[in-house]
């Protein structure tokens, strides 16, 4: 009886809480509809959905929050979409953050990708900083996340903008912020720029002048190339292609996947020596609607159509791609039975870690004091990689802002010198010159990595057979589930509950050994919504709602003597978890 009363009582609870987010939501709609701020094309666009109260509470149930990539979310009219009027009063907010914090007057870069309105709302950002007396630098093109990072630095500026929503779909688009030393802002410094933006009670506190105006006072500035020179010369320094000469029939296959890519990308390959750069014509050219694939992800084999026709009508060594805003990068080689495999974000990390390491202790300039730097859901093998060079190994949250954010302390203490850092979502960056993780260098060092092993009459497929030999067969595997708008947020509320409150015992077969929940700030970590789960025989599986899209994650490990018996153990893992996680209900 107890237990029906209790149901009785949730359900009450259930509905009088979307009673009121839809009340919430329909007095925001009321007011944007009221306000004279508000432009009529976007009243028009709301007008639209006056007969939709579902649609009208997706759009203004809540304010888009930052999470692991800052602002990211649908194009459109509403508190919770990105539009104008979100960037506009992010940036108020981020103007009152930098002046507060800013001695002389203080400078802001600004980048962005290839999606829908990110010109126009980068320069909505820059108007609105000129009008708050903050210089903005702003990209006259589409640039490269890593570059707008790499440019904070350079211009010594107090922050950095850009717009992107990294490989999310079309219909997407984001505003991610970036501090003086180039990193994303972590959540200490976040949550300080968010309650700048709490202050603003409407959108007249938004201040903002005519670009006319902002270029005659110098408070709007056009980058030119040289910008773009400093970055290119910076990622080379950490090439080791200086030592050897690049084979003349190495052949590459790049996409930008109609990002920000392509230039810079081609760039860096031509100043390591590499003669012959195949560029796939059909997503070459940047296009808002990524035309060519389902979805512009270097992590899925799908995007790599086109490129792997390419390379099998030339007999490519290696095949690379990059997303919208070239942070991340995926590569796709030849396998043991000649057909062209992609690589997992923690295949190339472990690659790329490896010739790095066993590069530099070639050349006798491997630091004492080096360290490699990974997140908490990435392959364990580029550790054991690292530390038997003897190398200093440190866990983060995932998102690269934490990685940026143990560098700069590196760099302010000496304690460790950074030599790489890498998520197993396909990010990697190795030099001190960004903040960020960098799909060109990236890209650089798997290229120069393959040449190099050629050169050896190796090739990467033959080079990561070897080391899973010497440090053991790891395997990992993702799965997600995508769960939308309001009542998407409370079934992966519900999962996480229900895996915190009823841990297993025992999965696959194997005794879980401990649970790791990092909403309780351990291992020196911030505190975050993840669990992790750590197994008898060294496997482990991880349950992480995403920061930047409506998705739960659960990352899944194990590790074997054999790649058959960790396909296996592999398969009963993922098989087992996800049947649990799909039973849950919101």
């Amino acid at each position: 009886m107890l237990g029906l009363l209790s149901k009785l009582n949730w359900i009450r609870e259930r509905k009088s809480g979307m009673a009121e987010t839809q009340i919430v939501a329909m007095d925001q709609y009321r007011a944007w509809l009221a306000d004279p701020n508000i432009d009529e094309a976007t009243k028009e666009e709301l007008r639209a959905i006056a007969d939709d109260p579902q649609e009208i509470e997706d759009r203004f149930f809540r304010e888009l929050a930052f999470g692991t990539g800052g602002l990211r979310g649908v194009i459109g009219a509403g508190t919770n979409r990105i539009n104008r009027y979100i960037v506009g009063k992010a940036t108020q907010g981020l103007a009152h953050y930098v002046l507060r914090a800013a001695g002389e007057q203080p400078a802001v870069a600004i980048a962005y990708d290839s999606r829908h309105q990110s010109p126009e709302f980068a320069l909505e950002a820059a108007l609105v900083l000129a009008a708050n007396g903050v210089r903005a630098y702003v990209f006259p093109e589409l640039r490269p996340t890593p570059e707008l990072s790499f440019a904070v630095r350079h211009l010594k500026a107090m922050a950095g903008i850009v717009i992107t929503a990294s490989h999310n779909p079309p219909e997407y688009n984001g505003y991610k912020v970036y501090g003086a030393d180039g990193g994303q802002l972590v959540p200490a410094e976040a949550e300080q720029v968010i309650g700048e933006i709490r202050k603003l009670p409407s959108f007249d506190a938004i201040k903002r002048i005519e670009r006319q105006e902002a270029e005659q006072q110098g408070l709007l500035v056009w980058l030119d190339e040289s910008v773009d020179e400093a970055f290119i010369q910076a990622l080379s320094e950490v090439s080791f292609s200086s030592k050897f000469t690049v084979p003349d029939d190495f052949q590459v296959v790049f996409t930008p996947l109609h990002g920000t890519g392509n230039k810079p990308v081609r760039d860096a390959l031509q100043a390591i020596g590499v003669k012959h750069v195949h560029v796939v014509a059909e997503q070459e050219l940047p296009d808002p609607n990524f035309s060519t694939v389902t979805s512009p992800n270097p992590e899925e084999r799908d995007a790599f159509k086109l490129a792997i026709q390419k390379a099998e009508a030339i007999g490519a060594d290696i095949i690379i791609g990059t997303d919208p805003d070239a942070d991340r990068m995926g590569a796709v080689v030849l396998d043991r039975s000649g057909q062209y495999a992609v690589l997992t974000g923690n295949q190339s990390g472990a690659i790329i870690a490896h010739y790095l390491l066993s590069r530099m202790k070639a050349e006798d300039t491997l630091p004492a004091n080096g360290v490699v730097i990974k997140t908490i859901v990435t392959s364990e093998m580029g550790a054991r990689i690292a530390e038997s060079f003897g190398m200093t190994v440190l866990n983060t949250l995932t998102g690269f802002k934490y990685i940026g954010e143990r560098m700069t302390e590196f760099a302010r203490t000496g304690k460790h010198t950074f030599l790489f850092g890498y998520e197993e979502s396909y990010g990697y960056l190795a030099g001190d010159y960004a903040r960020d993780k960098d799909a060109v260098v990236a890209s650089m060092l798997i290229c120069e990595a393959a040449a190099w092993y050629k050169s050896q009459g190796q090739s990467l497929t033959e080079v990561l057979d070897e080391l899973y030999a010497q440090f053991g067969y790891f395997l990992e595997a993702l799965a997600s589930r995508t769960m939308k708008g309001k009542t998407g947020m409370e079934r992966i509320a519900a999962i996480m509950e229900d895996w915190r409150a009823q841990p297993p015992t025992e999965i696959a077969g194997v005794k879980v050994q401990q649970l790791l929940d990092y909403s309780e700030g351990i291992d020196g970590l911030p505190s975050e919504n993840v669990l992790k789960y750590m197994l008898d025989d060294g496997s482990w599986f991880c349950l992480r709602p995403s920061g930047t899209e409506p998705k739960i994650k659960v990352y899944f490990a194990v590790c074997r003597d054999s790649g058959e018996a960790s396909q296996q153990a592999l398969q009963a893992l993922v098989q087992e978890v996800m049947a649990r996680v799909d039973e849950i209900e919101a």
